[in-house]
């Protein structure tokens, strides 16, 4: 199968493309390598098999005519794209071109030059904005949301806030109007938390591998200061492992015609929900550490709970997660005290 990943050398495109050439699948990734990690992802891949890559950007239409209309994929993951939302905040003209324009051109490419193509697109839970008006209770660790025991379906009503919330729900909504409009094979995932190995994450982006590095710090002795934390660290979100992610994006390609146009709520769901303090807990536990932590003001438009109900996922895909969030977080500090090792 030829298959395409747009941002192939960021975390979830490495982990997608070690996947697909595990299967023997004829890989072209594209990358700009400007995301923190891209770069080692590139060499690690390297190591995997071999695949076609570009250097360009998405914002390059003609460069990306040519490759489509080159290869002509039968399945393209696009994952590219600004990722944090306090860099939207920073600079949303860049943001919009990013992940507006360069999906533009990507769904303009494919409709021109290779419209049999399927399009699977990952999006975000920010579409559905802060939730305000939902109804929270608050308890010793976390917030619960009143009266969604099984979390959030596709049903929510959308609500983009920030720059980014803009940007990515714009890139969604259009995912689903080329499938109604020009009958392209389109389908949206809108992501909850991922996480896992190749994750570089930062303090903007990847938060459970940014906490679970500084637990690290704190467990060899690099740091006893406290960590920073936006907000009362009740906050929660369903947390999803990116093995399970891989296989949920293979089994969307084999119902490809199926699941045309259609939107899907990715995470962990209720079950690998985890509020900022039970991590701390979780990792005081695992490194036999003391977290102390600082709580400062709330990002804008932050989300205090955001669980996925996966069960669209479920009944239409086969699919559920099978790794537990207490199992996925002790697999993430495995591989971050590896590729420590690795850069020694």
């Amino acid at each position: 199968m030829k298959l395409l990943i747009t941002g192939g050398c960021g975390f979830l495109g490495a982990n997608l493309a070690s996947a697909a050439l595990e299967k023997n699948a004829q890989l072209t990734i594209i990358d700009n390598l400007s995301r923190c990690g891209s770069t080692q992802n590139l060499a690690w891949l390297k190591q995997q098999g071999s695949f076609r890559f570009f250097s360009t950007d998405l914002r390059n239409s003609h460069d990306l005519q040519e490759i489509i209309k080159t290869i002509r994929p039968e399945v393209i993951f696009h994952l590219a794209g600004q990722v944090a939302m306090t860099s939207s905040i920073k600079n949303p003209q860049v943001d919009f071109e990013i992940n507006v324009c360069g999906s533009i051109n990507l769904l303009e490419a494919v409709r021109k030059f290779s419209p049999a193509s399927m399009i699977i697109y990952a999006s975000t839970n920010k579409v559905y904005g802060q939730l305000a008006d939902i109804k929270l209770r608050e308890t010793g660790q976390r917030y619960t949301a009143l009266g969604y025991p099984d979390g959030f379906g596709e049903g929510l009503k959308l609500d983009f806030h920030s720059p980014y919330g803009c940007s990515k729900g714009a890139a969604d909504q259009y995912m689903l109007d080329y499938a109604r409009i020009f009958g392209i094979k389109t389908v949206v995932f809108r992501h909850s938390s991922i996480y896992g190995g190749r994750q570089f994450a930062t303090c903007e982006q990847g938060w459970v591998g940014w906490f679970c590095r500084q637990a690290l710090a704190i467990k060899n002795g690099l740091s006893d200061q406290p960590i920073i934390i936006s907000g009362s660290g009740k906050q929660v979100r369903d947390i999803l492992y990116v093995t399970d992610l891989n296989n949920l994006y293979f089994s969307a390609v084999e119902k490809n015609e199926q699941i045309r146009g259609q939107v899907f709520n990715i995470g962990g769901g209720k079950n690998n929900s985890f509020s900022l303090l039970e991590l701390f807990t979780y990792l005081e536990s695992l490194l036999g550490i003391t977290i102390k932590y600082q709580p400062t003001n709330w990002r804008i438009s932050d989300q205090k709970f955001f669980v996925a109900d996966t069960s669209k996922a479920k009944k239409i895909l086969a699919w559920e997660p099978q790794v537990n969030k207490h199992q996925g977080v002790k697999k993430m500090t495995e591989w971050l005290i590896s590729s420590e090792r690795e850069a020694d």
